[in-house]
């Protein structure tokens, strides 16, 4: 089916005046669900400002690099199936390294360190059953309607295990996610990681710069360059840990160092963890600002079910956008300081619902952000354990939320006027937006459908299960 805007053509053929925006109001209310998709999937993008790193592998990303030992630098690894309770109750049943989990995943170093019983509850990645391996993998995705929060933030992690800890498979991931991006028009991506804790095959750390050095190398690569999409990355504090503070003081320190590479600081971990409150960081912020140019934060505030002033607090702190956001809406001094200001709310509407911070998004507050005047823009977050990319986003935008061409060009600006990355760069990616979405609209509107190119969403995807593409 062709669709040619034929009223708004009709009206401009007469001579009278044709609003900008009713040409995409026409296609939106009389395009099916696949043709709106299509559009969204080729419109041109900005950036994502709000993507874990280790959150944005698709599963079956996470058991191709982690069986590649090509690729992933000669590491083994192991994972279990099943539990033979080799262990004694106690607290390391249910800690950070639990041992009543099954598809936690560990590298063969972990492995020759366990007791013979312990070992016999693992398997070679490599060789699982097409069951197992199915359950594998079904492990790292929230896909399941009774699966939440908990599930999320208590099992996904600690079945990654030594995988986040291999600093060839991250930077391999970074790259793949630098692929698809680029193949539904983004043009940034902000990441966020860090550069400890990583180890050798063998078991003995990384330093931190020789991480970072890995990062680069790949960056560098020709098929990372060929993508189209700037990377920049911020480097994350885990807010709730006892030592947060010295940990901040580090990264500060390193992220000065390497600005090429890091170019902002952000805060997260569980909101619901009182630990982690935002005014903890004041004052040893206030002291690293005194010695050291300033850096930016980009700070998780308001993800949680309670009303607080969590975001005002974050704003105190010295926070230039605001993670998720979604209590904001039950502050009202710190929305109107918001309103027409340049501190952005970083939207994540899939994973809102995913992790029933939402029972439905016309509970979520962004479309009320957006109208009330307070920058937004939407992004992934954990794209790879919501089986979901950034096309999903908007259409769940449009179509939850009724949005204009003029209120989705104002979020794909945003994405770039509120990006951490240096301003030479960034004027570029604002000129490089502006002119590949004038091209867009003014092909769309001469040709329609057919100047598209065709494209659907993952076949296991968010989008398919909720708005029935399965079928297609």
């Amino acid at each position: 089916m062709k669709y040619l805007p034929l009223a708004g053509l009709m009206l401009g053929l007469l001579g009278l005046p044709v609003k900008a925006a009713d040409w995409f109001d026409e296609f939106r209310t009389s395009a099916t669900a696949p043709q709106l998709y299509q559009f969204l999937h080729a419109m041109p993008k900005g950036g994502d400002l709000h993507n874990h790193l280790s959150g944005s592998g698709f599963p079956e990303w996470w058991y191709a690099l982690a069986t590649d030992k090509k690729t992933n630098g000669g590491y083994q690894y192991y994972t279990k199936i099943r539990i033979n309770n080799c262990r004694e109750p106690g607290g390391d049943m249910f800690g950070f390294s639990p041992y009543l989990l099954l598809f936690r995943t560990i590298q063969e170093s972990t492995y020759d360190r366990l007791p013979a019983c312990e070992k016999a509850e693992f398997q070679k990645l490599e060789h699982l059953t097409s069951e197992q391996k199915t359950g594998w993998m079904n492990s790292l995705a929230l896909d399941k309607a009774h699966e939440g929060r908990d599930e999320f933030f208590q099992t996904h992690w600690q079945r990654l295990a030594d995988l986040t800890g291999n600093p060839f498979i991250m930077a391999e991931l970074l790259f793949l996610n630098m692929r698809e991006f680029g193949r539904e028009g983004l043009i940034y991506l902000e990441t966020m990681e860090g550069t400890r804790f990583y180890q050798t095959p063998d078991g003995q750390p990384i330093e931190p710069d020789a991480v970072a050095g890995i990062f680069r190398q790949r960056l560098q690569q020709a098929d990372a360059i060929a993508t189209g999409v700037t990377v920049r990355m911020q480097y994350y504090l885990l807010r709730f840990i006892a030592d947060a503070e010295q940990d901040l003081e580090w990264i500060y320190h390193f992220v000065h160092r390497n600005r090429d590479l890091f170019t902002g600081i952000n805060m997260v971990g569980r909101e619901d963890n009182d630990k982690g409150y935002p005014l903890r960081f004041l004052p040893v912020l206030r002291k690293l600002r005194r010695d050291i140019p300033a850096i930016p934060l980009a700070i998780h505030a308001g993800e949680v079910d309670e009303p607080n002033h969590h975001v005002r607090d974050t704003l105190l702190i010295g926070a230039e956008r605001i993670g998720h956001g979604i209590n904001l809406i039950t502050d009202p001094d710190t929305m109107l300081l918001m309103r027409n200001s340049r501190n952005l709310v970083e939207i994540n509407l899939i994973s809102n619902m995913k992790l029933n911070y939402v029972n439905q998004f016309k509970d979520h507050p962004f479309p009320e952000y957006l109208r009330f005047g307070i920058p937004v823009t939407l992004s992934t977050d954990d794209r790879g354990m919501w089986l979901s990319n950034m096309t999903d986003e908007y259409f769940v935008a449009v179509t939850e939320f009724n949005l204009s061409w003029a209120e989705i060009r104002l979020l794909l600006n945003n994405s770039i006027e509120h990006a951490f990355v240096e301003a030479p760069v960034k004027a570029a990616l604002r000129d490089t937006l502006t002119k590949r979405l004038n091209a867009f609209e003014r092909n769309f509107r001469t040709q329609g459908m057919q100047g598209l190119p065709a494209a659907m969403p993952r076949s296991d995807g968010f989008i398919c299960q909720r708005y029935g593409f399965c079928s297609q």
